[in-house]
């Protein structure tokens, strides 16, 4: 089974997953032209802040298995693709009534105007696995937009097993602080946190300086 893994200490919060998911579901897949779309395409994958400076998480669709969206789709919106193991939302068939949302553990489907083929419509709207990329042998758009492996492309097992092998040296190496027991971010991150850090102390510099 192959799927994206978040890394979510990796996260940086540059948005580019998102931005690189709308293009791939706008109609003329054009980083320039999905601006001027009419409707606008919107992301299905979702980065929120965490509480703490240079804290984010990239939520998206688990394509869950069974999923609770698609047992309640009173209009069979919501399908299974079995070859890919993806969840899909057939926009034609969606009525709006959100039942899919109010069961998602994970809060990842929206409410979006979208075309697609018919006429616009509000309908939910959530990640599709980027299953055309897929069929082509091509990562997903949010995978191939991260530059700090946030979001890996594979197979889960060997992922999870990368990761617990991080997760296995870290506790075996445990130094005098909490936060050195966690994998020690690669040095692209740590240039983007140190950056954020940066800015955010040349903006309060800004916000306090005197009027003329």
């Amino acid at each position: 089974m192959k799927t994206v893994f978040v890394n979510t200490e990796h996260c940086i919060g540059c948005r580019q997953c998102e931005y690189a998911c709308a293009v791939e579901h706008s109609r003329s897949r054009d980083a320039v032209l999905a601006l001027s779309e009419d409707p606008l395409p919107r992301p299905r994958i979702h980065v929120e802040a965490g509480p703490w400076l240079n804290s984010s998480f990239p939520n998206k669709c688990r394509h869950c298995n069974p999923a609770p969206c698609q047992g309640v789709c009173p209009t069979a919106a919501i399908s299974r693709d079995d070859d890919l193991d993806l969840v899909l939302v057939d926009t034609g068939k969606c009525i709006a009534c959100a039942m899919c949302a109010m069961v998602c553990p994970f809060d990842t489907v929206t409410f979006h105007v979208q075309s697609n083929g018919h006429p616009p419509a509000l309908v939910a709207t959530k990640c599709d696995g980027c299953v055309d990329r897929v069929r082509r042998g091509v990562e997903p758009a949010c995978a191939e937009a991260c530059k700090v492996d946030a979001l890996v492309y594979g197979e889960l097992n060997e992922l999870i097993r990368a990761g617990r092998a991080n997760d296995s040296a870290a506790v075996l190496t445990v130094r005098k602080t909490e936060e050195s027991i966690r994998p020690e971010a690669p040095d692209n991150v740590l240039g983007w946190r140190d950056w954020g850090e940066e800015a955010t102390t040349v903006a309060e510099g800004v916000d306090h300086a005197p009027s003329h």
